[in-house]
């Protein structure tokens, strides 16, 4: 069994990310909180046996073998590479880095300590996208031509805090969702991005210097262009993963969320289909994944150097919607 420590008394390690250590063979013995009294009644909240106040002695916990980051993103990599330092398998959340020399070193850190290191994509877990993936492989729409990602979603009160507050922690909607957008098309495509435009805007949530808003596109090497919107404050907005061949399309509705849902419909010469789904909780497929990979038996879902391909492209939207011009997208790799 996998002993977790969890760097960070989160909501999403409490809304998603323990029970998935749980449900897959592990077990959460350890949680690191910054403030003392925090982290003891998020321990006893989620009946977890330790709460500790320092990286160090999370990390240096002989009970922990693994650790779950899921601090805001400009700690990551100083804790990922404390954790790596100490033989610990890491999953961490995304944006792995605040900028791609860390993420690039997190990722040969780990590689010459020989472990794990994970970035947590969860949307490339999902039913809809893996569906979405399969049937492009299979030639069922022809060549992709483009793609369009519906993810301007809401940000609740109980989210929202630094990320609508401080640009020096990576906050605004491009280092949060954009990212994922990334991965996900990356992931369904198997193709990898090459150059981002983008413009984006404040609609009235995050403080001035953060975006909470932005629309864009990025080319793919095969050609492929993709469209995005991603945003944190509409609250009646729909989400939804477009991609279009020469020979048909794939509809995804309700595709970019954390939970098990959604539907795809491949629409071609014969009309429209639905694709059959396995909907299974996205959490729990990427620890199985992550477990398994620590066992020695295969890769995880999302691993750091696809973390850094994510952050790349978020890098570049960033610099694309400042500066009004395109860039090109380039991970140090």
């Amino acid at each position: 069994m996998t002993g977790w420590g969890l760097i960070g008394a989160s909501t999403i390690a409490r809304e998603w990310v323990i029970d998935a250590i749980r449900a897959t063979g592990g077990e959460v013995v350890s949680v690191m909180s910054t403030s003392a009294e925090r982290g003891a009644a998020y321990a006893s909240e989620n009946g977890i046996g330790k709460s500790v106040t320092s990286v160090e002695e999370l990390v240096g916990d002989p009970d922990v073998d693994a650790v779950y980051v899921s601090t805001t993103n400009e700690l990551h990599r100083e804790q990922t590479l404390a954790a790596i330092a100490a033989g610990k398998h890491v999953l961490c959340e995304k944006p792995l880095a605040m900028n791609l020399n860390d993420g690039c070193e997190m990722v040969l850190k780990a590689c010459e300590a020989g472990v794990v290191l994970a970035t947590n994509h969860h949307l490339r877990n999902a039913a809809t996208h893996r569906a979405m993936r399969e049937a492009i492989a299979e030639g069922k729409i022809g060549r992709p031509i483009a793609a369009r990602v519906f993810h301007a979603v809401y940000l609740p009160p109980h989210l929202q805090g630094w990320r609508l507050e401080r640009p020096d922690a990576g906050g605004g909607v491009i280092l949060d969702i954009t990212v994922h957008d990334a991965d996900t098309l990356r992931f369904v495509l198997d193709d990898d991005p090459i150059e981002a435009a983008a413009i984006s805007h404040s609609a009235g949530m995050a403080k001035e210097g953060l975006e909470d808003g932005v629309m864009g596109v990025l080319r793919f090497r095969s050609g492929v262009i993709a469209q995005f919107h991603d945003a944190f404050t509409t609250k009646f907005a729909e989400t939804g993963l477009e991609v279009h061949g020469t020979e048909g399309s794939l509809i995804g509705r309700n595709v970019m969320t954390q939970r098990p849902v959604g539907t795809v419909t491949l629409r071609n010469a014969d009309g429209e289909s639905e694709l059959p789904l396995d909907h299974r909780n996205l959490y729990e497929t990427a620890l199985s994944a992550f477990h398994a990979a620590v066992a020695g038996e295969g890769r995880p879902s999302a691993s750091g150097e696809d973390g850094v391909w994510s952050l790349a492209t978020g890098l570049a939207v960033v610099k694309a919607a400042a500066t009004g011009q395109a860039v090109p997208i380039e991970t140090g790799l």
